[in-house]
């Protein structure tokens, strides 16, 4: 079946590029994260694109667009924030099939924090907890799907905040529930040089991981900017590539957003509003696909499905 699915790919998919994005690759699966990969469903991912794909660098994808030439079956793989799980579980899978991979760093959580988002998840994770307060209100945890909705329910509420009233309000969660941080799951600067020097391309995500919409242009250029500035110094290389925080156009980022990250000097940006891209298409627009599929051949089917279109 796989056979016939590249088939098809192959005479029906045309000169497209797929991007996939990832955040995290865990070791075992997190009741409070089933979004994220395990290790081993990252393993037979990594296998079936090495197999009936041609998985690329997002530099050589850049020229291959510029230049229409891109191959047939072409695809990029992408991490987004700059987990450390990406150093230790999904680069030496990487590796194993010669899958070429970038990591999209957010700087400001080098150094010892985790992101907000992370957090927040983690306040409700913790099972020694039957209980919450949440602005002033004690709220029962229940079961994982409770504990996901109220979750999801402060994320929502904190996410288009300004930065400052964001991270208060993540630490007011923390303060009001008398509890500690776990330990941080993001890639330090050392960790960040010791991944890039295995050959996976180093990108940008900003320093604070803000909506960049939100912001004024001069706010905007500094995020997109500052943390160029911060990676090439850890990693003592250009960085050329740039992932939009959120990344849906129109709702995080506008025209304005990917004038700026072309004028700090980066050769590609990724949003994360579905499709492929092709020559023709705006190098600092290019579209990403989130797999999620739990067997190989709905993943694989639905990626040939995402090039028909």
């Amino acid at each position: 079946m796989h056979s016939i699915l590249g088939a098809i790919n192959s005479l029906f998919g045309g000169n497209k590029l797929s991007i996939l994005i990832y955040h995290q690759v865990l070791e075992q699966f997190d009741p409070m994260r089933p979004y994220e990969v395990t290790a081993d469903t990252f393993d037979w991912h990594m296998q079936l694109i090495s197999k009936h794909f041609s998985p690329i660098s997002l530099c050589e994808a850049a020229r291959h667009i510029e230049n229409n030439t891109v191959p047939k079956r072409a695809i990029c793989v992408t991490f987004d924030d700059g987990y450390l799980n990406n150093l230790t579980v999904a680069q030496p899978i990487l590796a194993k099939y010669k899958v070429p991979a970038t990591v999209y760093v957010a700087t400001a959580f080098s150094e010892g924090a985790d992101m907000w988002n992370d957090r927040v998840l983690d306040l409700f994770k913790d099972p020694r907890l039957d209980n919450l307060i949440i602005e002033n209100t004690q709220v029962a945890l229940g079961d994982w799907n409770n504990r996901n909705r109220l979750a999801e329910e402060q994320l929502m509420r904190l996410k288009y905040l300004p930065i400052d009233e964001r991270l208060a309000g993540v630490q007011q969660l923390y303060d009001d529930n008398n509890l500690a941080d776990p330990e941080p799951r993001m890639m330090n600067p050392q960790q960040i040089k010791q991944l890039s020097e295995t050959g996976v391309e180093i990108g940008g995500h900003t320093v604070n991981h803000p909506i960049l919409k939100v912001l004024s242009k001069e706010q905007q250029f500094e995020e997109i900017h500052q943390c160029k500035v911060q990676l090439e110094s850890w990693t003592g290389k250009p960085v050329k590539h740039f992932a939009y925080p959120n990344g849906s156009y129109g709702k995080d980022l506008t025209d304005e957003t990917v004038q700026l990250v072309k004028q700090a000097g980066y050769e590609t940006a990724v949003v994360t509003d579905w499709g492929t891209s092709a020559y023709g298409d705006d190098l600092h627009r290019l579209k990403r696909f989130t797999p999620w599929d739990t067997s190989a051949l709905k993943f694989h089917g639905r990626l040939i499905k995402s090039r028909l279109r």
